[in-house]
């Protein structure tokens, strides 16, 4: 492709988006700059602390219940108190409990402290997710998730660069090093960002029903598109689970993995935005199709490989369903929850990854430890097919405009511009999608 073309694609991929916007994303790029504890958590808990492999896996596992926990609390403080103040409170509490948990020593502190890390890390998604929602426009909303996901994916990969030799140095210095950048986070939304929840009218008020967890469990097609989520997170967890395990059972060395799944991060940076161009205004009805079909049929032929070569190509496959997927789900989540009730919403979205992050290790364990690696890719191409067929029969009711157009079922929350009478300030503060998480 000619440079002028390339500029002109890349010009196109960013203009058009608010400022707002991009005040949140340069927020999520500075947060996943310095997500380092994640990176080393278990090499911190083993190496430098001396703890079993069992009691870090405890650590993982209490950390993803914390996310479990707060991803519905979170939704319904993002809709009451607004998004900035959920920011707030969830970015300032991430900051203090990660700086804390890097003083910690005994092993029941340590797994205490891990807990609430991950309650207030994972309580951030629901705000952030309905705030992008909330200030650009429904014919962007894909593309501008895309860039979202893009830069959750560069930060990943530099910090996870950078944790390895900061580690080297000092542990305590990741932990402090972290607490900071989140909090550098926080102030940026608090300080460059107005509060974009919509105020509900009188009339509004009056004409349209207030929207509880209730409604968001009563409202069957969104429900299903949860329940497909979780089948989907369940499958994309593997590449950080189920693929170390059996590609060290193989006697491939954690470096044989490193070099595979560093593909990973390789063509999310790469390709996502150029990827994201092609499909944004493609029906999502067979992208999210596709998507399942990929990501289950690529994990399903790890089954078959026997070099590091198969098993980046592997890599390939499923990455591709990932770079479509997660902004092609995000925005139809958006489309399906009404704009006063956008907190909730995200909030039931989000516990279908955080529940997936706390199965997916027992999954692949049980299967592989009872019948094989090979039995465990076999299920992910169930589990991919299952997933297509779901996506195919729920949006198969969809009305033809909203499927072609993506716009929401509700009224569309009114863009920062708006009149003043329409937006309400208050404090608050950025985070991620949970599409990484």
């Amino acid at each position: 492709m000619p440079l002028a073309a390339m500029r002109r694609a890349a010009r196109e991929s960013v203009s058009g988006l608010p400022r707002e916007f991009w005040w949140l994303w340069t927020s999520t790029l500075v947060n996943r700059l310095g997500a380092f504890v994640a990176t080393f958590m278990a090499l911190y808990l083993t190496l430098d602390r001396g703890y079993s492999a069992t009691y870090a896996g405890l650590v993982a596992a209490l950390h993803g219940l914390g996310g479990v926990v707060s991803s519905i609390g979170a939704g319904v403080m993002t809709d009451r108190l607004g998004r900035r103040p959920t920011l707030l409170v969830a970015q300032s509490s991430t900051a203090l409990s990660v700086a804390l948990l890097g003083f910690m020593k005994d092993p029941l502190a340590i797994a205490a402290v891990a807990f609430l890390v991950g309650m207030a890390s994972n309580a951030s998604r629901p705000a952030v997710q309905a705030m992008m929602a909330d200030i650009v426009r429904p014919e962007d909303r894909v593309r501008a998730f895309s860039l979202n996901y893009w830069a959750i994916n560069l930060g990943f990969a530099i910090s996870s660069m950078g944790a390895g030799f900061i580690a080297e140095f000092s542990y305590l210095a990741g932990f402090l090093i972290e607490a900071v950048m989140t909090m550098v986070c926080a102030v940026v939304v608090f300080v460059k960002l107005p509060e974009s929840r919509p105020v509900r009218t009188a009339l509004e008020k009056e004409s349209e029903p207030d929207v509880g967890l209730g409604t968001v469990l009563r409202d069957g097609r969104f429900m299903g598109v949860v329940g497909l989520s979780f089948l989907v997170a369940l499958i994309f967890m593997q590449g950080s689970v189920g693929l170390p395990v059996a590609m060290g059972e193989a006697g491939f060395t954690p470096a044989d993995y490193g070099m595979a799944i560093a593909v990973n991060g390789v063509l999310i940076v790469a390709l996502q935005i150029p990827v994201t161009r092609f499909v944004e205004h493609r029906d999502p009805q067979r992208l999210l199709v596709v998507s399942a079909l990929l990501a289950g049929y690529g994990f399903g032929l790890t089954a078959f490989a026997g070099s590091i070569g198969v098993f980046a190509l592997t890599v390939c496959v499923w990455t591709l369903a990932e770079i479509v997927n997660a902004p092609t789900q995000t925005g139809l989540v958006v489309r399906l929850s009404p704009t006063h009730g956008r907190g909730r919403y995200q909030g039931m979205y989000t516990l279908s990854w955080a529940v997936a992050a706390l199965v997916a290790p027992l999954m692949s364990g049980f299967v592989i430890d009872r019948f094989g690696a090979e039995w465990l890719w076999g299920t992910c191409a169930v589990i991919g097919t299952v997933a297509a067929l779901g996506y195919w029969s729920l949006m198969r009711g969809l009305p033809e405009e909203e499927t072609a157009t993506g716009t929401a079922p509700a009224p569309v929350a009114p863009a920062p511009e708006a009149p003043a009478s329409t937006v309400a300030p208050a404090p608050g503060d950025p985070a991620d999608l949970p599409a990484r998480a």
